[in-house]
This record gives C-alpha cells, sequence and structure tokens, in this order.
C-alpha cells in the first residue's frame, strides 16, 4: 500500500525531528538541516517551495519558518531561521544532534507551473531570500521552460547577504543575479540603494510574458509591486509572500488574520491583486 503524506500526518502533532547539521549564515541567523526520527514519516514528506512548517521547542514555543531546502531532497530539510524571538532564541543555543518538533508542512506555494515560458524575475529583501530559495532551485532545475531567470537580492550591507556561498553557483547555472545593499562598505563595489531600483532599471524585453516572485519587509513588497506595475507586468503575474503571526497553522486561531484572509492557509504565498486592498491599511 503507497504510504502518502496526508495519510499519516496529523496537522496538530508535531513529530521528533534531530538536527543534523548547522550551517551559520550571517549574524544571528543559521540554517538548520532536519532530519526525521520516523522512518515512515522521513520517506513520506514532501513539500512544495514557499510552504512552512511549525517547529516546537517543549516547554518554550511554537514558531512558524518557511522551508529553505531544495524540494527534491529527502535526507534533510533546512530551515533558515534568524534568532529574534524566545523560541528562536533557544532553537540558537540547540547543537547537532538535539532534538525538537515538526508539523507540517502548511500554506500555499510559489506558482511555478504559472511562469512556464516567462521572464521570471525573482525579488528578495534581507531573510526573505530563505523563502525564495526552494523556488530558485526548482527554477535552476527546469530553466528550459522559463525565458530567463533574474536575481534581484536586496541586503542591509555586504556581511549580511544570504546564501552569499551559492549565488555564483546560481549565476553559473544560468540566472543573473544582481546584488545591491543599504550601507557599502570599503570594499563593495556593488550597487548601493533599495531593491526596488534594480526592478526599475532592469531590461524587460516582454512586460506582459514576465512573472515576478517577491518576499521580504512589507514596505518593499509594496514598493517593488508599484514598481512592477508601472513597469507593465500584469498583476496577476506578481506573487508575494507574507509573513504574520502564525499560531496554528490551519486558520482557527485568527492570529494571523490579514483583512479576510489567514496568512496560514490562504497564504502565506498571494496573487499581487488579493492582498492589493489591505497593504495599505493601518492596522492590519
Amino acid at each position: 500500500m503507497n504510504v502518502t503524506c496526508s495519510s499519516i500526518i496529523n496537522p496538530w502533532v508535531s513529530h521528533t525531528v534531530r538536527i543534523q547539521e548547522i550551517t551559520p549564515e550571517v549574524a544571528d541567523v543559521a540554517t538548520y538541516h532536519l532530519s526525521f526520527d520516523d522512518s515512515a514519516i522521513a520517506a513520506a514528506y514532501r513539500f512544495q517551495p514557499g510552504q512552512f512548517n511549525m517547529l516546537y521547542l517543549p516547554g518554550v514555543g511554537e514558531v512558524p519558518i518557511s522551508l529553505s531546502a531544495d524540494p527534491s531532497s529527502s535526507a534533510t530539510w533546512a530551515h533558515t531561521v534568524r534568532a529574534v524571538g524566545n523560541v528562536t532564541q533557544q532553537l540558537a543555543r540547540l547543537r547537532v544532534g538535539d532534538t525538537l518538533g515538526l508539523r507540517g508542512p502548511f500554506g500555499s506555494s510559489w506558482p511555478l507551473s504559472a511562469a512556464d515560458d516567462h521572464d521570471v524575475v525573482i525579488v528578495a529583501g534581507g531573510l526573505g531570500l530563505a523563502p525564495l530559495r526552494p523556488a530558485i532551485y526548482e527554477l535552476l532545475r527546469q530553466a528550459d521552460r522559463f525565458r530567463s531567470l533574474t536575481l534581484l537580492y536586496g541586503s542591509r550591507s555586504p556581511d549580511t547577504i544570504l546564501f552569499e556561498h551559492e549565488l555564483p553557483e546560481w549565476s553559473q547555472r544560468g540566472m543573473s543575479v544582481q546584488l545591491t545593499v543599504d550601507r557599502a562598505s570599503p570594499d563593495w563595489a556593488g550597487h548601493v540603494g533599495v531593491v526596488t531600483l534594480l526592478l526599475d532599471r532592469l531590461p524587460l524585453s516582454d512586460p506582459q510574458r514576465t512573472s515576478l516572485f517577491m518576499c521580504g519587509p512589507e514596505v518593499m513588497m509594496r514598493f517593488v509591486g508599484k514598481s512592477a506595475l508601472a513597469r507593465g507586468i500584469p498583476e496577476q503575474h506578481i506573487w508575494m509572500s507574507m509573513e504574520r503571526n502564525m499560531q496554528c497553522a490551519i486558520g482557527l486561531c485568527g492570529h494571523c488574520q490579514l483583512g479576510p484572509t489567514f496568512i496560514c492557509k490562504d497564504g502565506p504565498v498571494y496573487r499581487h491583486d488579493q492582498l492589493t486592498p489591505f497593504l495599505n491599511v493601518e492596522g492590519l
């Protein structure tokens, strides 16, 4: 009998995962490579780029973390985490071999199939590159389906560029990678300024056949969306990933409500026009 992920994973139940490797990324950010202790769960678990898991530390709490893993992997599942709250700070104290709980995957995913035969532009800011990393792996693996692939990535400073060691490989595999920083160091020779400027300057051969995926601070995505629309990219081709205070992950607790939508189950990936009415509403 075939065993599927949905048939053995209860969304309310955390399964034990073990830290197999910890990769320091930038200050206060590390990638945790997790594997399931239960071999049946390990064999069945799959996710789509853009989805997230709930990571649970007994006695501390639970936190939603996007997967930053290669979707084709089945050995470990990477989560890139900044230590900023009680749960993530406690996670930062764990070491290889330690265990925690995981439930998921949850949420919507990047609609890569909708970008077939399009120029694909990825716009990321800061830690927003992590939820887009699985999509980048898939785009590069299936590059012949797309007209071109471009990554526009903005970071606060050169020493906070995420996955810097992977960027040359992405370039070699056919993705145009452009970087910008808010504050340059003396040895920085690249762009300086907000990532929106990179989009404003990007040549678009056919805006109507361009798909844009973005993730980062909400203010960044608001301005990237405006720039994309001004460049002629159709709103139905613009997608964004939102981040809110998700606790139950299945739309029952209401903590992540944004207007009529719940980020945990209706998102985190949305088409731009689905959220346009709410992005500028104070207090939402």
